[in-house]
C-alpha cells in the first residue's frame, strides 16, 4: 500500500507538471487522468453515478468499451462510473480498463476517507513547491505507468509517453533500466523521438510487479543532456491464477461426542495474485461430504478462515453407530471473495473420528465350562467378549483378571492380540486326588480408563467351571533321588536299599512291582515285589562308570493301571575306597652315558588308584643286587618320588635294576618292578645305545624324561 501511495505522489505531482506545459502537449491515447479518488461513502447506491472517467485514443474513441475489476461497478459508454447494486464495501482500489480500436489504457480509482484525500493532495503541493523550479524550466515529465498484465497481441502496444517541454534539434530519448537493457531484456522501448513507451509482449505481475526504469534525453553523439528521470511502471494484476492447496494431505481428528462447534482442522490455500487485490481474496465451501450419513452436514467451514468445524449434536458423532469413522471433504478455495466469476481450486479433507472408551467389555456368556486332565498345563479355554470400541485402540484391548478361586496360583489368563479373547491357562499341575472340579470369578476390563459417565457392570464379570479328569498316574519314589554309602568289593549278593515307592491314584487299589531301567555297570538287581536291591557284581570304584565316587542307577516302579503307569527314580551309591590297587612305577627306562660324570641316573615316581591313606607315602627299596659289589642305590626324594643313582661308570650295556615300592594302605600292597638302564657311549653330545652288551639285571619300568620329575 505504501508503494502504491508513493505512485500515486508521483503521478499526482507529475499531473501537475504537466498542467504547466499543456500548451507545449498533444493528445496522448488513454485516459486523460490516471488516478481517482472518490470519498468512502456510507454505501454506493444501484445506478447512480460514482465519477467521470475521460478517455481518448486520439482518434474517435470507436469500439470503446471499459472493463472493471470489480464485479459490482460498471463504466457506461460515457465514461460514467456506476454501481450494479448497493455496495456497502468495495475495497480500496478499483481498476479500470479501457480498450477501443486504436488505444487501451488502465485507470485506478482509490476510495479513501476525506482527511486522507486531502493530506495527500496537499503532500504533493507541497512537494511541488518545495521544488522551486520554474514552469518553463521543467525539462523531462516521466509520469507512472500502470500496465495490465496478460494482455493480448498485437505487440508492441503503447503504454505511456515521456513528454521535454523544451526540443532541442536532434536531441533523442534514451530509456535504461531492468526490461529493457538489462534481464529481462526487451521489454519495454521508446521511440527516441516522439518518448512514446511501448510494451512488446505480455507481461506477468507474480513474475515481476514492478519496473524501475530511467529516462534521460541526449544530443547526436549520444551526451547526456537532460535527466536521467526515474520512470516507474507498475503491472496491474489480474486475476489469472487459481487458488492452490499446496500443503496436503489434509487430515483432521475429532473425538467421538465432541460438542458443536468442536474445530477439526484448518484449511488454507494459497493464490499469487495480488493480496491486495480481490483476485487473491479467497472463500471456502464444502462442495461434498463422503458419506452423507447420519447427516449430509456434519461439518462446516469458516469462509474465510478456512476453519472446519463440527455442526451436528455429540448424539450424531457416535463412532459406533455410525457407516464409518472416516469422513472424506471436498473443499473448494473460490478467490473474488467467492463470487462467481472467481477462479476455484479444490482439495480433500480426510476427518476421522477418534474413539473414546465410552463402551466396556462385555462376557459373550455368563459362564464358561472347561475340562482337563490332572498333569496337564497350558489353554483350556478361551473366554470371549464384546467391546463397541475401536479394535486398534486401548479402549477395545482386554485385560482379564481371576479375582476368586486361585488360591495356589495354579491358573493364569492372558488377553490373545489378535482376537481379544482370555485365554485361561494351568500352569501347575492339577491333582484329581485333591480337587476334582475349580470355580473362578474372572473380571475384564479395558487398557484405556472408561470415560467417567460409564462403568464396567455385571457383564463384565463371568464364572468359569472346572473339572479335572482323572488319569493313572506313576508311582512315586520316596526319596527321590535316594542314596546310601557302601564299600567297594562288598560281597555279591549284598543288599544295597530297599526302595519304596506309592501310587498316587488313592482312590484306585493297584499294586506296584519294580525293575532296573538303567544299570551302566551291571553291578545292580531289585526285587520285583518288594524293592530290595542286592549286588550281582563286585563294586569297584576304580571303575570309569563311577564319578567323584559315585555310582548312578535307575530303577521302575509300575503300577497294575489299564494301561500300566510307570514311574522313575534314581539310586546314588558313593563308594568308600579299599586299598585294592598296588602301586605303580614310573618311568620304566634310563639311559646313562658310560663315561657320564654325573651318576644320578633317573627319578622315579609312584601312583596308585586308590585313595588316601591307601597311596603315598611310597616306601621305595632296591631288591638284592648279583654280583660281588653294588653297582647303584635309591634315594628317597619325597612322599612320591625317588632317585636312583650309580655308585661307579659302567660299562656299555643294558642293565635291569629290581625295585619294590609299596602303599601306605591297611594291609600296604608292593610292586615289584625292574628298571632297564642302559649305558651308553657317547661323543660330540651323541648318544649311542647300540650294540650293548648282553643284560645283566631284568627291569620293567620306562623312562620318560631323565629331569621332568627331578624337581618334584
Amino acid at each position: 500500500m505504501q508503494h502504491k501511495t508513493q505512485l500515486t505522489l508521483s503521478f499526482l505531482l507529475s499531473q501537475v507538471l504537466l498542467l504547466a506545459c499543456a500548451e507545449d502537449l498533444e493528445c496522448v491515447p488513454g485516459f486523460q487522468r490516471k488516478i481517482f479518488y472518490i470519498e468512502q461513502p456510507f454505501e454506493f447506491t444501484e445506478d447512480q453515478p460514482v465519477l467521470n472517467l475521460e478517455f481518448d485514443d486520439c482518434k474517435g474513441n470507436n469500439k470503446l468499451n471499459f472493463e472493471v475489476s470489480n464485479p459490482d461497478f460498471k463504466v457506461e459508454r460515457d465514461g460514467s462510473l456506476v454501481a450494479l447494486k448497493n455496495v456497502s464495501e468495495a475495497g480500496r482500489a478499483l481498476f479500470v480498463h479501457a480498450r477501443s480500436e486504436h488505444a487501451e489504457d488502465m485507470a485506478e480509482i482509490l476510495i479513501v476517507g476525506a482527511n486522507e484525500k486531502h493530506g495527500a493532495l496537499k503532500e504533493i503541493f507541497k512537494i511541488e513547491g518545495n521544488l522551486g523550479i520554474p514552469r518553463q524550466k521543467r525539462a523531462i515529465l516521466a509520469t507512472p505507468i500502470l500496465i495490465p498484465e496478460n494482455q493480448r497481441p498485437p505487440f508492441p502496444r503503447s503504454v505511456g509517453k515521456v513528454i521535454r517541454s523544451e526540443g532541442t534539434e536532434g536531441a533523442k530519448f534514451r530509456l535504461s533500466g531492468k526490461g529493457v537493457d538489462q534481464d529481462p531484456k526487451g521489454i519495454f522501448r521508446i521511440n527516441e523521438i516522439s518518448g512514446d513507451v511501448s510494451v512488446t509482449r505480455a507481461l506477468d505481475r507474480e513474475a515481476i510487479a514492478n519496473y524501475e526504469l530511467e529516462v534521460e534525453v541526449t544530443d547526436l553523439s549520444g551526451k547526456t543532456i537532460d535527466g536521467p528521470v526515474r520512470l516507474d511502471i507498475s503491472v496491474i494484476d489480474q486475476n489469472d491464477n487459481r487458488p492452490m492447496f499446496k500443503e496436503g494431505p489434509y487430515v483432521g481428528h475429532v473425538m467421538e461426542g465432541s460438542p458443536t462447534g468442536t474445530t477439526v482442522m484448518r484449511m488454507t490455500a494459497f493464490d499469487a495474485d495480488d493480496s491486495s487485490t480481490d483476485n487473491a481474496l479467497l472463500r471456502y465451501h464444502i462442495l461434498k461430504q463422503t458419506p452423507t450419513k447420519p447427516s449430509p452436514n456434519m461439518f462446516y467451514i469458516d469462509p474465510e478462515k478456512g476453519d472446519i468445524v463440527t455442526v451436528v449434536s455429540p448424539v450424531l458423532l457416535d463412532r459406533e453407530t455410525m457407516e464409518t469413522p472416516k469422513y472424506e471433504l471436498v473443499i473448494e478455495a473460490k478467490d473474488m471473495g467467492g463470487l462467481d466469476v472467481g477462479l476455484t481450486g479444490t482439495a480433500t479433507a480426510t476427518i476421522l473420528v477418534d474413539d473414546k472408551n465410552d463402551h466396556p467389555p462385555e462376557f459373550t456368556q455368563k459362564e464358561f465350562q472347561a475340562t482337563v486332565k490332572e498333569g496337564v498345563t497350558g489353554v483350556i479355554v478361551n473366554l470371549t467378549v464384546g467391546d463397541r470400541d475401536d479394535p486398534a485402540t486401548g479402549a477395545w484391548r482386554a485385560v482379564y483378571t481371576i479375582i476368586n478361586g486361585n488360591p495356589g496360583q495354579s491358573f493364569e489368563i492372558h488377553t490373545n492380540p489378535q482376537t481379544n479373547e482370555g485365554m485361561l491357562s494351568v500352569v501347575k499341575p492339577l491333582d484329581y486326588e485333591i480337587s476334582a472340579f475349580h470355580t473362578l470369578l474372572i473380571k475384564v476390563e479395558n487398557e484405556d480408563p472408561l470415560i467417567p459417565d460409564i462403568a464396567y457392570g455385571p457383564s463384565s464379570t463371568a464364572t468359569v467351571q472346572i473339572t479335572v479328569e482323572d488319569v493313572n498316574e506313576g508311582p512315586l519314589f520316596h526319596p527321590n533321588p535316594m542314596t546310601v554309602t557302601k564299600q567297594e568289593n562288598i560281597p555279591i549278593g549284598s543288599v544295597v536299599l530297599t526302595v519304596n515307592a506309592t501310587d498316587p491314584d488313592t482312590l484306585q487299589h493297584q499294586t506296584i512291582r519294580y525293575s532296573v531301567f538303567k544299570d551302566p555297570a551291571g553291578w545292580l538287581e531289585i526285587n520285583p515285589t518288594n524293592g530290595t536291591i542286592s549286588t550281582t557284581a563286585i563294586l569297584d570304584r576304580e571303575s570309569p562308570y563311577v564319578q567323584n565316587n559315585i555310582y548312578t542307577a535307575l530303577f521302575l516302579a509300575i503300577d497294575s493301571g489299564n494301561p500300566p503307569a510307570t514311574g522313575t527314580g534314581t539310586l546314588h551309591i558313593t563308594l568308600q575306597d579299599v586299598n585294592d590297587n598296588v602301586p605303580s612305577l614310573y618311568p620304566t627306562l634310563a639311559k646313562v652315558c658310560d663315561d657320564a660324570k654325573d651318576l644320578r641316573v633317573v627319578v622315579l615316581g609312584a601312583s596308585d588308584k586308590d585313595l588316601h591313606p591307601n597311596t603315598d607315602p611310597f616306601k621305595f627299596e632296591l631288591s638284592k643286587q648279583s654280583g660281588p659289589e653294588k653297582l647303584w642305590r635309591i634315594t628317597k626324594l619325597n612322599n612320591t618320588h625317588a632317585q636312583v643313582i650309580l655308585l661307579q661308570n659302567l660299562k656299555k650295556a643294558n642293565y635291569n635294576i629290581p625295585i619294590s615300592v609299596t602303599d601306605s594302605g591297611k594291609p600296604p600292597l608292593t610292586n615289584n618292578t625292574e628298571l632297564k638302564l642302559q649305558v651308553c657311549s657317547c661323543k660330540k653330545s651323541k648318544m649311542d645305545c647300540s650294540a650293548t652288551d648282553a643284560l645283566h639285571i631284568s627291569m620293567t619300568l620306562i623312562l620318560l624324561s631323565l629331569f621332568s620329575l627331578f624337581c618334584l
